[in-house]
């Protein structure tokens, strides 16, 4: 491929391959809303820098390669393989996933609570289970938002997650996916819907990674509904392969009192975009956005956040820290949004990096648009470099250059880290970090 135009013709071509596969057995209200997603994909394209959304992020690569649909292997890793990513969560309720395709003899759903209903996305649109068609692609707006039109058109698999009233699952769920790489460059469109009914409870962790270090695409949708009163923590670890594109969405819709924390990790890939987009919708709503970041060699780490504010009497708290070293670029573009309806809403955003290298950047840009006067609403953001009185200090004390900076480091992250509650998972996160930095310091 050359350019955009060919890019749509090449991903039209995929959907029609997609429909003879499902055209026999699929179901007429998914039939017709992948038409309609790609229709409207088809009328977007990707964005360009001249899209404002876009303008620190150049997704022209992308569409200049022919990512071929990853096939769903018969053939699956082995099992110790696969060990190693499932960040120490032994007792965890898990869903392996392998390039986009659902993995049963890598999984484990044993202990489900009784009425919890967790598996294949695909195993589901093609059964009876109708609380999906009242949920799926109700939330990610594919209207306007071409990578969530392009996954609502060409998705195939994922994982799905009802937790009914009342119930709380004590264990995470892990929903891990795995690309495995090949000769050619494929793609893939994980699709994931996670409904949390009335006071209920959960916490899910989503984890993308590579057995091989190889170009791939990965293009994933998560709608996030959390009911009235429900309580639900959400993890997302990114390891992608050095030479991979990741762009995903996570989008959170909350009921009446409910609450949701978000916790959102970027380590790989080469070009990733990460959206996290939360709509307080009930009263009472509260929503915390954590993200951490860190990139070097010629990485490129993009991270829009938007809240809105629909009721009143909701709190929102968001902390995105990010590390960058070698020429590594990152961007943050978060937005709060208090609509007319939403007095008393509270909400704080900050974004903090701190820069190793002369030749890293980052483009911040912390905003509040707030339609109503009975509010409170904080913003900022900063970037740095490493403290040479502290880097001197700890010298002083008979520690390497090297060794002191990456020291800092891991202390500026530590305050992200610190909030995953799951301590399988930040240990797991503390031995990656220091590895990372100790490589990168080297």
């Amino acid at each position: 491929m050359t350019g955009a135009s060919e890019a749509k013709d090449f991903y039209q071509t995929h959907f029609s391959q997609i429909e003879k596969e499902t055209g026999r057995n699929g179901q007429a209200w998914t039939r017709k809303i992948r038409a309609a997603a790609m229709s409207r994909f088809s009328e977007m394209g990707f964005p360009t820098i001249r899209d404002e959304e876009w303008k620190y992020t150049n997704v022209a690569p992308l569409a200049k390669i022919p990512f071929q649909p990853a096939p769903f292997k018969s053939g699956r890793p082995a099992p110790d393989r696969v060990e190693r990513f499932r960040l120490g969560m032994a007792e965890a309720i898990g869903l392996v996933f392998v390039d986009g395709g659902y993995s049963p003899e890598l999984s484990s759903l044993h202990r489900l609570p009784q009425g919890v209903q967790v598996g294949s996305l695909a195993a589901a649109l093609h059964g009876e289970a109708g609380w999906v068609e009242a949920h799926l692609a109700r939330y990610a707006d594919y209207q306007e938002h071409p990578f969530i039109a392009l996954n609502t058109a060409l998705m195939r698999d994922g994982a799905f997650v009802y937790v009914p009233e009342g119930r709380i699952v004590a264990q995470p769920i892990h929903l891990l996916f795995l690309s495995t790489g090949g000769k050619e460059a494929t793609v893939s469109h994980p699709r994931n819907l996670l409904v949390i009914g009335k006071g209920g409870q959960a916490t899910i962790v989503e984890s993308y990674a590579a057995l091989e270090n190889k170009l791939y695409f990965t293009n994933a949708v998560t709608e996030l509904v959390v009911g009235e009163n429900g309580v639900v923590e959400h993890y997302k670890l990114q390891q992608e392969s050095g030479e991979a594109f990741h762009i995903a969405t996570l989008q959170v819709r909350l009921d009446r009192n409910g609450n949701c924390s978000s916790h959102s990790i970027a380590l790989g890939g080469a070009l990733v975009r990460n959206e996290v987009n939360a709509v307080l919708d009930g009263a009472g709503g509260e929503c915390a956005l954590n993200g951490f970041y860190m990139v070097s060699g010629e990485q490129h780490v993009d991270n829009h956040t938007r809240i809105d504010h629909v009721k009143p009497h909701c709190t929102s708290r968001e902390l995105y820290k990010g590390v960058l070293d070698g020429r590594s670029k990152g961007v943050f573009n978060g937005k709060i949004y208090v609509h007319k309806a939403a007095q008393k809403s509270d909400a704080k955003q900050t974004n903090n990096n701190l820069l190793l290298s002369r030749d890293a950047s980052i483009d911040t840009k912390p905003q509040l648009e707030i339609y109503n006067n009975d509010v409170k609403c904080t913003h900022g953001s900063t970037i740095g470099q490493l403290d040479q009185d502290s880097i001197f200090y700890l010298r002083s004390r008979g520690i390497g250059v090297e060794a002191a900076r990456s020291l800092l480091a891991y202390a500026f992250a530590s305050d992200v880290m610190g909030r995953i509650r799951i301590e399988p998972m930040r240990a797991h996160l503390d031995k990656l970090l220091v590895a990372k930095f100790h490589h990168d310091g080297s």
